[in-house]
């Protein structure tokens, strides 16, 4: 990006993090404006999340900071660190997409990406890629693992609860026992447990009676600002 080109910085923190001098709000803005100093950009302003969580894009002031993007307000956001904007993978790979089509450039000062640049965007992608592989190579080696353990005759998942066992304890519930009620109730027979231990809990009488828990709500997504169809412009 032009020594002369007008950005804008922005800075997280998380609630956690508040106390931590490396990720403060403080030392992140020090570090925006030496760089713009350094290199003649134009700041115009700083945005704050502050109390912010990295792990979706779920943040008014960050979406507000696009959104003066794609007004053209501004041809860049300034980040101190790359897990200041987005700690997932999904995520940065939308706002690479969304900073291409808005013509716009991302710069993390710690990890050196600049996507105005050639090296900068390739540094972008590689970071993104690795990321993948990683999560590609830990799903390999769990299944390689599960295959070695079936290999050897060894379970690959929890036994299953007999019938008689799991019609047992659904008759206690029907009958109006609690789960607890029922927990007591084995320990006191010395019924193992599905992994064979000795001392039934409420979480285990819950799974050997079949049910599961509701699954955490996902979410939300979120819909970066939309960028209008224009005529490309030079950035550089």
């Amino acid at each position: 990006m032009n020594s002369g080109a007008t950005v804008l910085g922005y800075v997280r923190v998380s609630t956690s993090e508040q106390a931590e001098a490396g990720n403060g709000l403080h030392a992140q803005e020090a570090a925006i404006r030496a760089e713009c100093d350094r290199r003649g950009w134009t700041l115009l302003d700083i945005a704050r999340d502050e109390g912010a969580s990295g792990k979706n894009l779920n943040r008014p002031v960050l979406t507000a900071a696009l959104e003066r993007i794609v007004a053209g307000e501004v041809t860049g956001l300034v980040v101190a660190k790359l897990d200041r904007i987005s700690r997932s993978v999904v995520d940065f790979g939308n706002l690479l997409a969304f900073f291409e089509e808005a013509e716009a450039t991302l710069v993390a000062l710690d990890l050196g990406v600049d996507t105005s640049t050639p090296g900068g965007r390739l540094v972008a992608n590689v970071l993104a890629s690795v990321a993948e592989w990683e999560r590609s190579a830990i799903a390999e080696r769990t299944r390689d693992a599960l295959a070695v353990r079936k290999a050897h005759g060894l379970p690959v998942s929890r036994p299953a609860v007999s019938g008689q066992l799991a019609a047992r304890i659904a008759s206690m519930r029907a009958e109006g026992a609690t789960y607890q009620a029922i927990a007591d109730t084995l320990n006191a027979e010395g019924v193992p447990t599905l992994r064979g231990g000795a001392q039934w809990r409420v979480s285990s009488v819950q799974t050997a009676s079949g049910y599961k828990r509701p699954a955490p709500r996902a979410s939300r997504s979120v819909d970066l600002p939309a960028v209008p169809r224009r005529r490309r412009r030079a950035l550089r």
